[in-house]
């Protein structure tokens, strides 16, 4: 039986992965800095990245779901043979190189010199490395961004109707993810491949779908992209618990974040679902 190793298990694509692992045969050693329930196939391991946590004996394969930048740094520095890894960055390695934000470009910079130092370690053993660069991830209730607005909806009754916000989003299931992980553990894909969902639609279609596949009747607010940065829209967006609204990030409204499915479907059948959320996308969280 195959041993795998897990990081980020407790998170939104991990959740989804654990089973898909057990399902499959395999052996999960799972890895999260808080204590979980118990595996039926598989334990925990309580640790972070940032700290010392020595390969467990028998690990075969290893799969990142957190942060690129913690996990390349230990794989750096592990002795994890010369087993299969695929890990998960994002598509902001691409679409914040340029953003008016230096705080978005670092980010940008990061993620990239991440992937760089991933694949040359995994190199250096005769490793195989993946590296996903996932569009926006929805499905487990926990993202930033859709679920956030979900929770806005679900609670007032309503939803912000953007008129303006015609950049085009791909949004992909945590799951679909989840199943392309356990794919990638068998050859012969390596590298880089950007990872989208099935379906391309602008912001304010998707905001719409999301706040529409609520269990509960929302009203629409017309609310053009332009007065997005006013203090007075800023004010309500705070206190709605929406957080502060950057003008890059307003930006991008207007802006295509898309991926390009086709080497990922070429080199490992990569065929994610169309965003159809239903309400069990956004779960009550506590």
């Amino acid at each position: 039986m195959t041993t795998c190793l897990v990081f980020g298990a407790s998170g939104m694509v991990g959740q989804f992965l654990l089973p898909r692992l057990s399902a499959a045969g395999l052996r999960v050693l799972a890895v999260s800095r808080r204590a979980q329930p118990a595996l039926p196939d598989g334990q925990w391991l309580q640790a972070a990245l940032d700290q010392p946590l020595p390969v467990p004996p028998g690990s075969e394969a290893t799969i990142s779901c957190g942060p690129l930048d913690a996990f390349a740094r230990w794989y750096a520095d592990a002795a994890t043979g010369a087993g299969p890894v695929v890990a998960l960055g994002s598509m902001s390695a691409v679409s914040k190189r340029t953003s008016p934000d230096p705080l978005e470009r670092e980010l940008a910079a990061r993620l990239v010199a991440s992937e760089q130092q991933l694949l040359a370690s995994a190199a250096q053993r005769g490793a195989r490395a993946v590296i996903l660069r996932p569009t926006l991830i929805y499905g487990s209730g926990r993202d930033r961004s859709l679920a956030r607005i979900a929770r806005f909806a679900r609670r007032w009754r309503m939803y912000p109707r953007l008129h303006g916000a015609s950049g085009l989003r791909q949004p992909v299931h945590a799951d679909d993810l989840a199943q392309a992980c356990l794919a990638l553990l068998t050859p012969p894909a390596a590298g880089v491949y950007a990872v989208g969902g099935g379906e391309r639609l602008d912001c304010a279609q998707m905001i719409e779908r999301t706040c529409c596949s609520l269990e509960v009747a929302c009203l629409p607010i017309p609310l053009p992209v332009a007065v997005l940065g006013s203090r007075a829209i800023a004010g309500i967006a705070r206190a709605m618990g929406w957080g502060a609204l950057h003008a890059a990030s307003i930006a991008r409204l207007r802006e295509d974040l898309v991926a390009d499915n086709g080497p990922a479907a070429r080199d490992f059948g990569w065929a994610p679902r169309p965003f159809e959320p239903a309400a069990a996308s956004w779960p009550r969280l506590p």
